[in-house]
């Protein structure tokens, strides 16, 4: 990812224009009931029919129709809700008049929301949230001709007709490898839990200690046990490395630094991923202080969250800025996106990027969200940034 500065693009919502967005949405509605008089005597009484009741959604002439795929049942319905939430709140804060975004759950099964979701007229996916629902929904909306911006962060989910939103690993990892090399560590060793994510871990962290000069030196898998941790880093080779990945939750990351740092020494440096950023009550673990990880920077969220609380009266889940960036999207490219065309496909491709509360981004060749990612330090006071994002890209 380049470090260099943004280049201007026509209708960008940038970091700054985004903080300047007003939340105001003025709703109103009225309703007149039409005196009954009584029924002429000499002529029988009109037969009224009964309305049809109305099925799927009111036709749209003036307004495209967006899909908002996720779970609003189930074990993540409560980060689905977030993100609906926020999508809303997009919607409003962007005056939005051009979308109509229906929400499809996707808790009963994706496959099924696909359907709805196309039966009734959709022109674009945002969403699902699991890489097994990307799947599930990716066949029949590429056969409608229907882009699918998905909120998965699983490489693998990506394809032709479908586009990832989501938080990389593989580039978080990468961006605090360059930037621990370029501070003078060149001796990487990870921590890799089972699994698709701690997989693509390893693999991410191979080769971005070799194209930043460095090299890795051990990696130890272990199971979510306090034994099997504590034998993957006595595995370690003792004080032959300068940093340790954790490819895991703050919780892990916890367990493992007091042994990390009695097997390597006290100035091993300790790295996470973009997971870290969910947490910010790692800021106070004493033993995880000094730690870095890569990530969004949190600016334009913290001023989100304060919206968002305003709005719902609850604190939102840290996904739900992909509902709200995904939203800024489709609404900037709905300026040249007439009604009754097919989603103009090709503006994901614009290789300026966009702008949103998780900063700048685009989307690569491979269909995956390239994010502008700062360093964060861990530490009391709610961390630091060591190295900022880009601007832009």
């Amino acid at each position: 990812m380049a470090d260099g500065a943004p280049r201007r693009q026509s209708g960008m919502f940038a970091p700054r224009q985004l903080a300047a967005i007003c939340l105001a949405l003025l709703l109103g509605a009225c309703s007149t009931v039409a005196p009954r008089g009584p029924t002429p005597v000499s002529k029988p009484p009109k037969t009224v029919e009964k309305p049809t009741a109305q099925t799927g959604l009111p036709e749209d002439k003036e307004r495209h129709r967006v899909a908002l795929l996720v779970p609003l049942s189930g074990p993540n319905a409560a980060v689905g809700q977030s993100i609906s939430n926020a999508a809303a709140l997009a919607l409003a804060d962007t005056g939005g008049k051009t979308l109509r975004i229906t929400n499809y759950d996707t808790g009963p099964g994706a496959e099924a929301a696909a359907r709805k979701a196309l039966a009734e007229g959709n022109e674009v996916f945002l969403g699902p949230l699991l890489s097994d629902d990307v799947r599930a929904v990716a066949a029949s909306a590429g056969a409608a001709g229907v882009p699918v911006i998905a909120f998965s962060n699983d490489p693998a989910a990506a394809s032709e007709d479908v586009w990832l939103l989501g938080f990389s690993p593989a580039q978080s990892i990468e961006r605090v490898v360059r930037y621990a090399k370029s501070r003078g560590l060149t001796r990487f060793a990870g921590l890799i839990p089972p699994g698709l994510y701690g997989r693509n871990a390893s693999n991410m962290l191979l080769r971005a200690a070799d194209a930043a000069g460095g090299s890795v030196v051990s990696m130890q898998n272990y199971q979510r046990t306090p034994a099997s941790i504590a034998a993957a880093i006595a595995k370690l080779p003792k004080g032959n490395y300068d940093a340790v990945l954790i490819a895991d939750s703050g919780r892990i990351a916890i367990a493992s630094a007091p042994l990390i740092r009695k097997n390597g020494g006290a100035a091993v440096r300790i790295l996470g991923t973009e997971l870290w950023n969910a947490e910010p009550s790692l800021n106070n673990a004493p033993v995880l202080a000094g730690a870095w990880f890569a990530s969004v920077d949190d600016s334009m969220f913290t001023q989100f969250t304060t919206r968002y609380r305003a709005r719902y009266g609850r604190t939102p889940y840290r996904l739900a800025s992909l509902g709200y960036d995904a939203v800024l999207l489709t609404v900037r490219i709905s300026k040249d996106w007439k009604v009754g065309r097919r989603f103009p496909i090709n503006a994901l491709a614009d290789e300026g990027g966009f702008a949103g509360v998780d900063g700048a981004f685009r989307f690569s060749r491979g269909h995956i969200a390239e994010r502008a990612l700062a360093v964060h330090q861990l530490g009391a006071g709610g961390g630091t940034i060591v190295s900022p994002a880009p601007t832009g890209f």
